[in-house]
């Protein structure tokens, strides 16, 4: 079964997650920040830097990184597909691409009626470390 994705990359924003993966030599991962610093802000870490619970749940996978957030921000987000992109201008972050004078940006949208029945199924963070599969 085909699902439809709750987050998606611009191609610009692939283009930095891949320079990205080539100077840290390793995996990649995200974690939608709920505040702080850059306010709502997808934030790049290297794959193990931010430590998953069951208090954050896996929308999916951008440019081959999981894509996190945690459980009560994702109620505000359930309806929304996110597409991450990168913007002109260093944030006030931690995350791994303010070094090369730009930032991770959200956009979002609301799913169509249609859509909302075949979603991605979504796991907690404990789940995805034990090796869930869709």
């Amino acid at each position: 079964m085909k699902y439809q994705k709750r987050v998606l990359v611009t191609s610009e924003a692939e283009v930095i997650i891949k320079k990205l993966k080539a100077q840290i030599g390793g995996e990649l991962m995200f974690h939608q920040s709920g505040g702080c610093c850059d306010g709502s802000a997808p934030m790049c870490f290297e794959k193990g830097d931010f430590l998953l619970s069951n208090s954050d749940v896996f929308l999916g996978e951008i440019a081959g990184c999981g894509f996190f957030m945690s459980a009560s921000q994702f109620e505000y987000w359930k309806h929304c597909e996110l597409t991450i992109d990168v913007v002109q201008g260093r944030g006030s972050s931690f995350s791994l691409e303010i070094p090369l004078g730009v930032r991770f940006h959200t956009r979002s949208r609301i799913f169509r009626e249609e859509e909302l029945k075949n979603l991605c199924p979504v796991v907690n963070g404990e789940e995805y470390l034990t090796g869930f599969q869709d």
